[in-house]
């Protein structure tokens, strides 16, 4: 089911900006008996994105009435939001005023391997490395080509993830998740000052990680500073966390952790 600003329909103008020129902002959640999961995080981030781009943020109670009706059939479910600037004329000249297209979208959850969480997954170095946009760090706006042609590197369906690199040699993200690694006892995350998306689970991590008193750090992850981890994971709102048990090619491979499992009982509290 999909709700374009509050109608039932699945056609947007061919002159929308998020079509045109990728101009505008999305997020994806799971929803449970009809209300989206950590909902106050990602409408904040949410809002935020849309204020980095200038395009007026949708109210909360219009987004939450539109996610009940989406939602209302399924147990459980994923909700896509994304929100364009709206319609415009040839050219990048900014409409004024903006008139923003909203679009809920719901979809079945997707179907992991359970080996996945139990056991851990195997992922690749992908060859592709994120340009450096500061303006744009942090924001989950609808370019995501660098994901897509990060994702065509491979068809191996035993390949679970692809991590990504930045122009200097730091691992900044997963294709589709936000990465952690445990290292000498300190729980790092790499620095999304340059490039990269801030996913709200990545922010739960840190939050459980300060009220556990575990140390953790936001900082920039050198590629050879992944061989010497004692744990490597990946999160997003949809998987959880999973823990990277390989490196493909690599001939690197880590034993089952014990941070992961803590991680994703508190992640499953909601």
């Amino acid at each position: 089911m999909i709700l374009i600003n509050g109608i039932e329909e699945d056609k947007i103008a061919v002159t929308d900006r998020g079509l045109t020129y990728g101009d505008g902002v999305f997020r994806t959640l799971a929803a449970r008996g009809g209300k989206p999961l950590c909902w106050r995080l990602h409408y904040a981030k949410l809002r935020g994105d849309c204020e980095r781009l200038g395009i007026p943020a949708p109210g909360e109670n219009i987004l939450l009435d539109e996610i009940a009706s989406v939602a209302q059939d399924m147990t459980e479910c994923v909700i896509k939001i994304i929100v364009t600037r709206g319609q415009g004329t040839r050219g990048y000249t900014l409409p004024l005023p903006a008139q923003p297209t909203r679009i809920v979208i719901r979809s079945p959850l997707p179907n992991y391997p359970a080996e996945n969480t139990d056991k851990g997954i195997k992922a690749r170095i992908c060859e592709l490395r994120l340009a450096d946009q500061p303006r744009l760090a942090g924001v989950k706006h609808l370019n995501r080509l660098e994901n897509v042609l990060a994702r065509a590197e491979w068809n191996d369906s035993r390949i679970a993830e692809g991590l990504l690199l930045d122009q200097h040699g730091n691992i900044i993200e997963g294709v589709m998740s936000n990465l952690f690694i445990l290292r000498s006892g300190v729980l790092l995350t790499p620095d999304l000052s340059r490039c990269g998306v801030a996913g709200a689970t990545r922010e739960r991590i840190l939050a459980w990680a300060d009220q556990t008193g575990i140390p953790a750090k936001i900082q920039d992850i050198p590629l050879n500073t992944l061989w010497d981890a004692e744990e490597v994971m990946v999160c997003n709102s949809l998987i959880g966390v999973w823990q990277i048990r390989e490196i493909d090619k690599s001939g690197k491979i880590w034993e089952r952790g014990t941070l992961t499992p803590s991680i994703r009982e508190y992640l499953a509290k909601y």
